[in-house]
């Protein structure tokens, strides 16, 4: 399913996200026609809509959009939001936009997925903060990550301090203490609700202090909370009791009807 504000779109239309590919988006689960968090992915669009394009979006307007794209049936579906404008061009940037609202949808896989192992990785996102479209950078370092026997990528920077995942957020555990890593990275909507219902702490977090936490785990919507079994050979308790209390929190968490 691929609507363009709320219709059928076509080839033609979506030639500047292909080519030009300049925009941001957000990534939410529904099932049986509730989100959790919706508020925060509806916030996130508005917000990022003015840093990228200068210019405001309706939330009214992505509901419409969204409750299209639902699941007949109740069945469960990742809905992607992507915000674009179909007449800036590579050498026209600099316009006046009127971004549009790409809904596509895909089915959603299971929750209870198994630990992953992943490699830290130099890298630092364009504008850490705003969920863009331009993964070339970050999808780069996760294929090279997988193409050395890993599941995926964890970025650090130039003093190897710890930020993010490839498309998807980090958090240690420590005794039953939850640290989220102090660095520039993209503000998740599951680690937000999380930090709704449990206590935790940031700190800045160096590859050389990873030995000092028992556990680690990654989250994102599509998701939820997912362990991780090792940073390159530092290995983790992927049966932490946290990390299940972190599950259980999350699915607890009450959702929204779209």
């Amino acid at each position: 399913m691929e609507e363009l504000n709320g219709r059928p779109v076509g080839p033609e239309e979506l030639r500047a996200l292909a080519l030009t590919n300049y925009g941001h988006f957000t990534t939410m689960r529904v099932e049986g026609g509730r989100v959790r968090g919706l508020a925060l992915h509806l916030e996130r669009l508005v917000r990022d809509c003015r840093v990228v394009f200068g210019a405001e979006l309706d939330p009214g307007r992505l509901l419409e959009y969204l409750r299209r794209a639902v699941p007949a049936g109740g069945g469960a579906a990742v809905l992607r939001v992507t915000v674009f404008d179909p007449a800036l061009d590579i050498g026209h940037i600099g316009g006046d936009a009127d971004p549009a609202v790409l809904v596509t949808a895909r089915p959603a896989g299971g929750m209870s997925l198994p630990a992953i192992r992943v490699r830290s990785m130099e890298f630092v996102r364009d504008l850490p903060a705003v969920k863009s479209v331009g993964l070339f950078g970050a999808l780069h370092q996760r294929r090279l990550a997988q193409r050395a026997g890993y599941d995926d990528v964890l970025f650090v920077d130039g003093r190897s301090v710890v930020s993010e995942g490839g498309t998807w957020n980090i958090g240690f555990v420590r005794g039953d203490e939850v640290v989220r890593p102090e660095a520039d990275s993209l503000p998740g909507t599951t680690m937000e609700l999380l930090r709704q219902v449990r206590d935790w702490r940031t700190e800045e977090v160096t590859l050389g202090r990873l030995g000092g936490f028992e556990a680690a785990f990654a989250t994102n919507a599509a998701i939820g909370v997912r362990p991780i079994a090792a940073v390159d050979d530092i290995a983790f308790a992927a049966d932490h009791p946290v990390i299940d209390e972190l599950r259980k929190a999350y699915f607890g968490i009450p959702d929204d009807q779209l």
